[in-house]
């Protein structure tokens, strides 16, 4: 068995702590170990997404509905 993440059993501690549920079986534990991967991604985009880069689907429905002039 690969060596786990030293987050993980702190981890399933805070989600014992939080919400009363114990990680139930091996495919959570695993989607613990999984999790530090999600982090590094999401850690490797800050800084390069900004919301206001580009808007909404329903503002830009409605710069294309207006009309010419306003």
């Amino acid at each position: 068995m690969p060596v786990e993440p030293e987050f993980v059993v702190p981890m399933m501690e805070a989600i014992r702590r939080w919400s009363g549920v114990s990680v139930p079986n091996a495919a959570a534990r695993q989607g613990l170990v999984d999790f530090e991967g999600l982090m590094a991604e999401l850690a490797a985009l800050r800084g390069s997404m900004v919301f206001e880069d580009e808007p909404s689907s329903f503002e830009a429905a409605l710069r294309e509905c207006k009309e010419p002039g306003q």
